[in-house]
C-alpha cells in the first residue's frame, strides 16, 4: 500500500532522506523534473510544450522538465512568473542550467501569458505552486490559472494543480484543470479527496529517491492496491455448504421503503452470502417476494405507520441467533417503533453488525451505543448522516472527510463514510477508496453496500477490512455498470447486477 501525505508529511520525508544520505535536494528537483518531462513525452509525443513557472521549487520542476524537453529536441518555452534571476536557491540553479541549455523564455510577470500566447501549444505545464498554497490564489497569479484552463491543449500539472490544498483537496477560489498530474514520492491527500480529486485528471505518481519508510508515518491515510484487496476476498472451499459461506438476516424496510429492503439483500447475496433472510413490516413482506426468489423474507407486525413496531424487538433479537451478522437500517423510517427498535438491536445483538440509513438517524443522539459494542460493527453514513451524528453540518464533514470518518469510527467500530473517495476508518486508521463513479449518486445504492458490508462480516472479515473491501467492489460494480449503462441510466439495482463483474474482474477472471 501507498500513504497519501499532507505537504508538511513530504517536506519531512525529504529532509530525512537528505539528512541520511539517501539524496540531494538537488538530486529529489533533478528527478521531478525529469519525470514531469517524461511523462510529457509519453502522453503527448509530438508538438510545442509551453512550461508555466512560478517562483518556488514548483517552477524549479518545471525549468528541469523543460530543459529535458529541449534536450530531446522538442520547441519549449516557459512562462515565468518572477525574472528568472530572481529566484533562489535550487529553483534558480535550475532555471540558469536552463537557460544556458537554450531553453527559450519569458518573463510573463503577475499578469501571465494571454490565451492566444499559448494556443499554438499542444502541452502546457503547469508548474506554478504545487504543495505551497493552503488558501486561495493571489490575485496575480489567478489570472495565469484562468489561462492555463482557456487552452485547448493537454494540461500536465506538478505535484498538485495549482489552487488545490495539497492537504485536503479544498479549492478556496481559482484552481487549474489538469488532464493529469505527476505527483512525486507519494500522492497528496487533497489528490484523493474531493473537489481536489476532481480538478487533478488522472494521477501519476513519480519516485524521485525517497526511501520508502519514509513515506509511511503512522496514522497516515491508506491507499491500497488491487493485490491488497484481492487477498481479502473469502474463497468457498470446495466442500463448502451455504451456512458456512455466511448468514446473513437483514431487518429493514417499511410500506414506504420497501424497495431499500430488497436492496440490501441483493447486495447481500451477491456478495456471495450462503444464506440471506429480509425480515420486514407486514406491509412491505408483497414487494419483496416480488423481487426476490431465492431470499427467505419473514414480515413483522408494525405500527400505524406501517414500519416495525417496538414489540419486534424480541423476535428479531431470537431471529437473529441463527445467522452470523445483521443488517439493520435500509428504509426503517424513523417512526417511533422503527427507532426503538434500531436502538435496541444496536445495543443488545451480539453479533457482527452493519448500521444504515434510517438505523443511524435513529442514534443521532444515543451513538455511545455503538461505542459500547463488542461484536464487530460497521457504520455506513453518507454525509449528511455523519452530519447529524456529529452535531456539524454537510459541508463540515465534506470539507474534512477523513477527520469526520475518524471520529465516527466509535470505538471497536469501523465507519465508512460514503461519497466520492469513500472513506474507511477505524482503531486510528483510514482508507480511501479510489474506485466508484458518478453513477453511484442515485438513490439505493448505499444499501446494496450495506449488504455487501454485512456478507463479508458474516464471512468472518474485520470491520475495517469489510468496509474497505465492500467499498472497493461497490464502487468498482459502479463503474462495470456505467460501462454496460452509461453513467446516466444506473439504477441500484444494476450496481447490485454488476457485483459479479467487479469481483471476477478482482480475482482476474474465473
Amino acid at each position: 500500500m501507498i500513504h497519501a501525505l499532507t505537504a508538511a508529511q513530504v517536506r519531512l520525508a525529504e529532509e530525512r532522506a537528505v539528512a541520511e544520505g539517501a539524496a540531494t535536494l538537488v538530486e529529489l528537483m533533478e528527478r521531478a523534473g525529469c519525470a514531469v518531462a517524461a511523462e510529457v513525452a509519453s502522453r503527448v509525443p509530438d508538438g510545442p510544450v509551453a512550461v508555466l513557472a512560478g517562483g518556488g521549487n514548483n517552477g524549479g520542476d518545471g525549468w528541469i522538465a523543460a530543459r529535458e524537453l529541449h534536450a530531446a529536441g522538442r520547441d519549449v518555452h516557459v512562462y515565468s512568473v518572477v525574472e528568472p534571476g530572481a529566484l533562489e536557491g535550487i529553483a534558480a540553479d535550475a532555471a540558469a542550467a536552463a537557460r544556458a541549455a537554450g531553453v527559450e523564455w519569458t518573463h510573463a510577470g503577475s499578469a501571465g501569458p494571454a490565451a492566444g500566447k499559448l494556443a499554438r501549444f499542444e502541452v502546457v505545464v503547469d508548474a506554478l505552486l504545487g504543495i505551497g498554497i493552503s488558501g486561495a490564489v493571489r490575485p496575480g497569479l489567478a489570472s495565469w490559472v484562468e489561462t492555463a484552463n482557456a487552452v485547448s491543449a493537454f494540461v500536465l500539472s506538478v505535484d498538485v494543480p495549482s489552487g488545490i490544498d495539497a492537504d485536503t483537496g479544498r479549492v478556496a477560489g481559482v484552481a487549474v484543470e489538469a488532464d493529469a498530474t505527476v505527483t512525486f514520492s507519494a500522492p497528496k491527500i487533497g489528490l484523493v479527496q474531493y473537489p481536489g480529486a476532481g480538478f487533478a485528471g488522472e494521477v501519476v505518481l513519480a519516485d524521485v529517491g525517497i526511501p520508502a519508510p519514509l513515506l509511511m508515518p503512522a496514522g497516515a491515510p491508506e491507499i491500497w492496491s488491487p493485490g491488497e484487496y484481492r487477498a481479502l476476498i473469502p474463497i468457498p472451499a470446495p466442500d463448502a455448504h451455504k451456512n458456512v459461506r455466511g448468514r446473513v438476516l437483514v431487518v429493514a424496510g417499511s410500506r414506504a421503503y420497501p424497495g431499500a429492503a430488497v436492496l440490501a439483500t441483493l447486495g447481500a447475496q451477491r456478495m456471495g452470502a450462503g444464506y440471506v433472510t429480509l425480515a420486514v413490516p407486514e406491509s412491505a413482506v408483497p414487494t419483496a417476494h416480488a423481487h426476490l426468489v431465492s431470499a427467505v423474507v419473514m414480515g413483522m407486525p408494525e405500527d400505524p405507520s406501517h414500519a416495525f413496531a417496538s414489540r419486534d424487538v424480541e423476535r428479531i433479537l431470537d431471529l437473529a441467533r441463527e445467522y452470523d451478522a445483521v443488517v439493520l437500517g435500509p428504509g426503517l423510517t424513523v417512526a417511533r417503533g422503527a427507532v426503538v427498535l434500531a436502538r435496541s438491536l444496536v445495543a443488545r445483538l451480539e453479533m457482527p453488525l452493519v448500521v444504515d440509513a434510517d438505523a443511524l438517524n435513529a442514534l443521532v443522539d444515543a451513538t455511545s451505543l455503538v461505542a459500547e459494542r463488542r461484536h464487530a460493527t460497521v457504520i455506513t453514513p453518507h454525509p449528511g448522516e455523519a452530519a447529524r451524528m456529529l452535531g456539524v453540518t454537510t459541508e463540515d464533514v465534506q470539507a474534512d472527510r477523513l477527520s469526520a470518518a475518524s471520529r465516527l469510527s466509535l470505538g471497536d467500530s469501523a465507519c465508512v463514510l460514503k461519497g466520492a473517495g469513500t472513506v474507511v476508518a477505524a482503531g486510528g486508521r483510514t482508507i480511501v477508496n479510489t474506485s466508484g463513479t458518478p453513477a453511484l449518486a442515485t438513490a439505493g445504492t448505499g444499501d446494496v453496500l450495506a449488504g455487501m458490508v454485512g456478507t463479508l462480516l458474516a464471512q468472518g472479515l474485520s470491520p475495517i477490512h469489510a468496509g474497505a473491501l465492500g467499498a472497493y467492489l461497490h464502487g468498482r460494480a459502479g463503474e462495470a455498470a456505467a460501462g454496460s449503462l452509461t453513467p446516466i441510466c444506473v439504477r441500484a439495482e444494476d450496481v447490485a447486477e454488476h457485483v459479479p463483474v467487479a469481483v471476477a474482474d478482482l480475482l482476474g477472471g474465473w
